[in-house]
């Protein structure tokens, strides 16, 4: 059987574990996820020590904010990819005004972009084969919107950027994101 499949490992349960201070609980969250967290992480700040940092940190957050997991919210996987992709856009958010801060940092355009051969990176919606569940409802989505969906919540686009990358009006990008969401949420039940 695949370590892939949703029902292989409770994802909710460790994290409640968590709550209740079980190190080792955390430690098999990470052995179990580290590799899609850290895509999901690399896929946004498109530097690898950055975005083993937002790992980390990650990490720490998953550990102190375990309690606030509700399982009737969602999934713990989900939550945990929520997290890690919250970290990088608040690291990608702060680089930025660091950046417009001092210019001479700006990294030429051979710098920090992703790297090449890395499984993890070449496919940005690598992840769909992860998500279980979720990943089923996604697949059930016309592609075009489903990209979009995926750019905006993996790749941390905004509707602007997601209109101008795949050729699509910005009004027809929005009410695709908000129709595709409100499919998955029925969908997830």
């Amino acid at each position: 059987m695949s370590d892939f499949h949703a029902d292989a490992f409770d994802h909710d349960a460790a994290l409640q574990a968590c709550a209740r201070g079980d190190q080792q609980a955390l430690q098999r969250l990470y052995e179990r996820e580290h590799r899609y967290l850290f895509g999901v992480a690399l896929r946004i700040v498109r530097q690898r020590q950055v975005a083993e940092d937002v790992l980390h940190d990650a990490f720490v957050s998953i550990w102190q904010r375990a309690a606030s997991f509700d399982p009737a919210r969602g999934a713990g996987r989900g939550w945990m990819f929520t997290v890690v992709r919250h970290a990088a856009l608040n690291r990608m958010r702060s680089a930025s005004r660091e950046v417009s801060l001092d210019d001479d940092e700006v990294p030429s355009d051979g710098e920090g972009g992703l790297p090449a051969g890395d499984a993890m990176t070449d496919d940005p919606f690598v992840h769909r084969a992860m998500l279980g569940r979720l990943g089923d409802c996604l697949s059930a989505l016309e592609p075009a919107r489903r990209d979009c969906v995926l750019l905006a919540y993996v790749e941390g686009c905004s509707h602007g950027e997601i209109a101008e990358r795949t050729r699509t009006p910005l009004g027809t990008v929005k009410a695709w994101i908000q129709r595709s969401l409100r499919a998955l949420r029925e969908c997830m039940g």
